[in-house]
């Protein structure tokens, strides 16, 4: 059985504060490391909070215009949450007049802090849909919007997928930083592989469909999609990726 509460704070809450927390860890080492800590990078991550805390809440108006029922749901949207956490950066950092770009500086920050944020996902909401595979799941049958729980069917940890996936993203962005050295592009890879692969693992959760068997979520990513083969394409004829493709620069 899951506690309501730990430390008291809501089990959910709590690993969304701890993975806040972790983030800013990971946020300033990577900023001394580069060099760039200062009064522009705690401005841009101000940005981020404020805008990520308002994306949340808006995001959820997909769902219902009551602006209670919004408040509820929209701290769940992770999706709105990092639309509004780059809308806020960019703000914030307009506001200052501060042009260098900090999306490298995020990135790994941002892929730990979501590692330890779903680990509350996954204790506290429907886990996914139901599965015949060796590693589903057993949720308790009164999480709400859970298919096959109240049956005690087996389903899919789809919050672990995306646990593990960051955590390999995280180690790979580590790896990646001292090869890829154009501004902003290990900002671009990382949010770009969370969007083909959120758009995936959405056929694992129990969220549901609402046309064309496609989730809300699902809608809200294929623009992003389009977004991100035209700017991986982009980055790909700049030869910004061969130190990663094993590609050699011509002479």
């Amino acid at each position: 059985m899951v506690p309501q509460l730990i430390f008291g704070l809501p089990t959910h809450g709590f690993f969304v504060a701890l993975g806040v927390a972790v983030a800013a860890v990971v946020f300033v080492a990577e900023c001394r490391r580069r060099g760039a800590l200062g009064e522009e990078s705690l401005v841009a991550v101000t940005g981020a909070l404020v805008g990520g805390a308002i994306g949340m809440r808006l995001s959820s108006l997909a769902e219902t215009l009551d602006p209670y029922e919004s408040w509820l749901f929209g701290a769940r949207s992770v999706l709105g949450g990092l639309l509004g956490a780059y809308l806020g950066v960019l703000v914030a950092k307009r506001l200052i007049g501060y042009r260098e770009r900090t999306g490298d500086l995020f990135a790994p920050a941002v892929a730990l802090g979501m590692a330890v944020g779903r680990i509350g996902c996954h204790l506290t909401e429907a886990p996914g849909r139901p599965t015949g595979l060796p590693w589903g799941v057993h949720a308790p049958g009164t999480v709400p919007e859970c298919p096959g729980c109240a049956s005690g069917s087996a389903v899919h940890p789809s919050f672990l997928y995306e646990v593990a996936f960051h955590l390999a993203a995280f180690c790979w962005l580590r790896w990646a930083r001292e090869k890829i050295t154009a501004p902003g592009e290990l900002f671009t890879l990382y949010v770009g592989a969370y969007a083909v692969f959120r758009f995936l693992v959405e056929f694992t959760r129990a969220n549901d469909t609402v046309w064309l068997d496609l989730t809300r979520p699902q809608w809200f990513l294929i623009p992003g999609l389009m977004l991100v083969a035209v700017r991986w394409s982009i980055g790909y004829r700049r030869g910004a990726y061969d130190s990663i493709l094993g590609r050699k620069v011509a002479t």
